[in-house]
């Protein structure tokens, strides 16, 4: 097979999915080993940025999905009349950044780290597909439902994957409230 004719039949099968596709999956349908499928993804990338496209291949953990780039979102959700949606609450973002660093998780970790009842910001990301379940886990009583972020989580806050999320800050860079206090009384 041509270089083009592999760039065009990796573009093809990332266009036709609509969604991520992981690069073996990629590969083996393309038919091309999987290290030629990244150099033509990266070939494809530099092509589009040449042209000026509103296309980009953006990847996603081990997985790659054909996206128009972020400027035109607006244009897009004009043209397909698209309701804007709420931002996250608060509690959402919460909930993300618990499950994002420690998944998966169940709501009960979920509650348990928040100290409130969860299950209804717990469903409203899954329903939103930030949130999905990873199936059930055997060793605990009840098996209860564990939970782990999406690619769609990582395409809205603009991540590639898991491994870029900021450190969690240790608690030596944290200050406690009576050390704020004595901030505040010095100003």
């Amino acid at each position: 097979m041509k270089f083009s004719e592999g760039m065009a039949t990796v573009e093809a099968i990332l266009f036709a999915s609509g969604e991520s596709i992981e690069a073996d999956k990629l590969a083996a349908a393309a038919e091309i080993e999987k290290d030629t499928v990244i150099k033509l993804i990266d070939r494809l990338n530099d092509r589009y940025s040449e042209q000026g496209s509103s296309l980009v291949i953006q990847r996603l953990g081990d997985s790659y999905q054909l996206m128009t780039r972020p400027q035109f979102a607006r244009n897009i959700k004009s043209a397909l009349e698209n309701k804007r949606q709420a931002p996250l609450s608060q509690a959402a973002l919460e909930v993300l950044a618990i499950v994002a660093y420690n998944q998966p998780v169940t709501r009960g970790f979920v509650e348990q780290v928040r100290g409130v009842d969860s299950s209804g910001v717990v469903k409203s990301l899954t329903e939103r597909n930030l949130l999905e379940e990873y199936g059930r886990l055997d060793d605990v009583p009840g098996r209860p439902i564990a939970y782990k972020t999406t690619d769609n989580f990582l395409r809205c806050f603009g991540l590639n994957s898991l491994e870029a999320l900021p450190p969690i800050p240790s608690s030596t860079d944290q200050i406690d409230f009576d050390e704020y206090a004595e901030m505040q009384d010095m100003e």
